[in-house]
């Protein structure tokens, strides 16, 4: 797969559809590789006539990785946080905005439309802040405007949030937590077959698996705290907000509180979804995504 270089990292990429659709570029939450995402998802995009771009951020799957900073602390970064003491990271969320719009620059992309699920949808936000001028329409999926306050994950998703991803390292071990992730936090209207959970699972740990990646992505955010909140009013490109009722980590609070912050920023909430894309929330999902597309043209 192509690789490009970009604000001193480089970024393993991948496209879908043709390129004289519209760009729209996907940014991937905490820990997520370019190859995780829902293929029937990126096949209606494409369908759908846009030019799907998808990239490994930083410090994940096949991009540049941070190895020198070693693992991350989690639980003493969310004590710093809430304590409102500063919280050391390799890199920021600003950091991470800046690679996505150094990898349209690179492909001769002058605007695009960007897409941010989760953490992503942190990324996007910030982004659409930061360099308005790459900017099409903004799409903020699963995601918080980290506003202090907000509903915060509870019960199994919150101990989820900060537990070790799979300690023991092994292929098996990979599959029995994306089950059990799929369980806490995925859809309960669009349940998955556990078959096809495990498949993806063991796809995805034999292209990367990198567990300290996921803990500094999560340290980025931390160390980015609030900071966004101030400036989300500034955003001036068509934003769709689009968040699962049933999201049991990401609140559906934090979600109309991106929507509020937001100029003209539209919702959509979609019934049974928790924090993942399902297939059957796909149509309803792609179907604002292009009517807000609409809105940029």
């Amino acid at each position: 797969m192509p690789k490009i270089s970009v604000n001193g990292v480089e970024l393993e990429y991948e496209t879908r559809g043709e390129p004289s659709g519209e760009p729209i570029v996907l940014i991937g939450g905490v820990g997520v590789q370019l190859a995780a995402w829902n293929e029937t998802f990126l096949d209606a995009l494409a369908r759908s006539g846009f030019y799907v771009i998808l990239y490994d951020n930083r410090d994940i799957g096949k991009s540049t990785k941070f190895d020198d900073w070693g693992p991350a602390d989690i639980p003493a970064a969310f004590a710093q946080a809430r304590a409102r003491e500063t919280v050391s990271a390799p890199y920021t969320l600003e950091d991470m905005a800046d690679d996505a719009a150094g990898l349209i620059a690179a492909l001769g992309i002058e605007k695009a439309h960007f897409l941010g699920s989760s953490n992503g949808g942190a990324i996007a936000q910030t982004l659409a802040y930061r360099r308005p001028e790459r900017v099409k329409s903004l799409v903020s999926v699963m995601a918080t405007s980290a506003r202090r306050g907000l509903p915060r994950p509870e019960g199994k998703a919150a101990e989820w949030l900060t537990a070790p991803r799979n300690p023991a390292g092994t292929l098996e071990g990979a599959m029995d937590e994306a089950v059990e992730t799929a369980g806490i936090i995925g859809s309960p209207g669009f349940p998955r077959e556990e078959g096809r959970i495990r498949e993806e699972a063991a796809m995805l740990y034999k292209r990367s698996f990198y567990p300290d990646g996921n803990s500094r992505h999560l340290l980025a955010s931390l160390a980015s705290g609030d900071s966004r909140v101030a400036h989300l009013s500034e955003i001036t490109a068509p934003t769709m907000v689009i968040h699962g009722r049933e999201d049991p980590l990401v609140p559906l609070g934090c979600a109309e509180d991106v929507q509020k912050s937001i100029p003209g920023a539209e919702i959509v909430v979609i019934d049974g979804m928790g924090h993942d894309i399902p297939d059957g929330a796909v149509p309803a999902i792609v179907e604002a995504i292009a009517r807000n597309a609409k809105r940029a043209n």
